[in-house]
């Protein structure tokens, strides 16, 4: 799916423009990179800060990370149940009426922590030592395949492919078709300038349908340590597929959730250390700081810029008035980056004192499940990658996703330099 489009080569400098004129609901502004400076701003000058129009109605930027916390931990005032996304203006709420999924992270309690409960035990950490294995083996074998001395796409023989297998893994799903969870993935959180709402609609019904045949296997079968086979069998979601919504959405919400955070931050670790070379050396010199260096990865990247709430009452945040209806990005890739929380927020440090002081994976009840099993497999690569490995160079630009939703690149291309 190509990312290559220049719909905006020119963006204006933010702190030469109206603050009331800023609006991050822009792609091009993140696959360009240029978002940094306009959240800066915002986080100095108007760190709750309000954009209203006739397609979007009101939405609220959330940019700093004791604000994003706030509504983190408020699901009474700060509701997920009409979407976690920004979803669509005015003009195609058509789509949404005609084709609406949901699912347990897009609810509130009670419902909410009934559906979560019965597909967490796949990342229990009992169950994460069982994966450990298979993990370094595929990862091992993946990075064995690679060919030495010429330029190769980091993206997708390496984050995306590893990503993929473990997928297929917690899914018990075919193999030769792994690469049908990611296109998925891609499908699902693609913006219509990508993927018209016709072609998502059909390619997600391949999804719900593909899936369904794999319920109907294992709904008849043993209960088995995967996600169908728990679903199937769970006491309070084994009548989840006579509603296809709901199935799929909880489907896409697994699939995107395994998928999308992982890989970017896989891609985004080779990024941030090329960038940052004395951090290699740091590595290089004492790989005992992996398991510090893994956390830091996924702040400095943040594969998923924002989560959206609802207010569901009216509010004070940050000192502005929020109105019931009212939509509010929590925009984590703003909060990673708070000076006011987090010491020289914008250095990638390798060795930083308490590195799971982030929000990369949400807080309170919507905390991301599988934030050990991400931080699992990025370990693990990278010390598959040092046993082989004396640099992993990036050679040229990356190429990064159309989306202001996944922070992530399409293309990283690589040299490797062996051992």
């Amino acid at each position: 799916m190509s990312e290559l489009i220049a719909q905006r080569t020119e963006f204006p400098n933010p702190w030469d423009m109206p603050l009331e004129d800023i609006n991050m609901n822009e792609p091009g502004l993140f696959q360009a990179d240029l978002h940094w400076e306009y959240f800066r701003r915002l986080r100095q000058e108007d760190p709750v800060h309000l954009n209203e129009d006739e397609e979007w109605g009101r939405v609220w930027s959330v940019c700093k990370f004791n604000d994003i916390m706030a509504v983190e931990k408020n699901h009474q005032v700060y509701s997920s149940e009409d979407g976690i996304t920004l979803g669509l203006p005015k003009s195609r709420m058509f789509e949404r009426e005609n084709f609406q999924t949901t699912n347990f992270i897009a609810m509130d309690p009670p419902k909410h922590d009934i559906q979560r409960a019965t597909v967490s035990p796949v990342v229990a950490p009992r169950n994460l030592t069982k994966l450990e294995d298979t993990i370094r083996e595929r990862a091992g074998n993946i990075l064995d395949s690679l060919p030495r001395g010429e330029t190769i796409n980091w993206v997708d023989l390496v984050s995306v492919e590893l990503t993929t297998q473990m997928l297929a893994t917690l899914f018990d799903f075919p193999f030769e078709d792994r690469r049908m969870l990611t296109y998925w993935s891609d499908t699902a959180t693609a913006p219509p300038e990508l993927v018209d709402y016709k072609t998502r609609q059909q390619e997600l019904i391949n999804c719900l349908e593909y899936f369904t045949r794999l319920w109907n296997e294992r709904v008849n079968e043993e209960p088995k340590p995967d996600l169908i086979s728990m679903l199937a069998h769970g006491e309070n979601t084994r009548e989840m597929h006579k509603s296809p919504m709901e199935f799929l959405g909880n489907l896409l919400l697994l699939i995107i959730g395994g998928n999308d955070t992982t890989r970017n931050s896989i891609s985004g670790g080779v990024l941030a250390l090329n960038q940052n070379p004395d951090q290699y050396d740091k590595l290089r010199e004492n790989p005992v700081l992996i398991s510090k260096m893994v956390p830091e990865i996924i702040r400095w990247q943040t594969p998923l810029a924002y989560m959206r709430r609802t207010a569901l009452v009216d509010s004070e945040l940050g000192g502005k008035q929020i109105k019931t209806g009212d939509k509010l990005l929590m925009w984590y890739v703003s909060g990673n980056r708070d000076e006011d929380v987090i010491e020289d927020a914008d250095a990638f440090v390798i060795d930083r004192p308490n590195p799971r002081h982030h929000v990369s994976f949400g807080f309170g009840i919507h905390r991301c499940m599988g934030n050990r099993l991400a931080e699992m497999q990025l370990r693990i690569v990278w010390e598959e990658i040092l046993k082989r490995f004396k640099m992993v160079e990036v050679v040229g630009e990356p190429e990064r996703t159309y989306s202001i939703f996944v922070k992530g690149y399409s293309r990283l291309p690589v040299r490797l330099h062996e051992k």
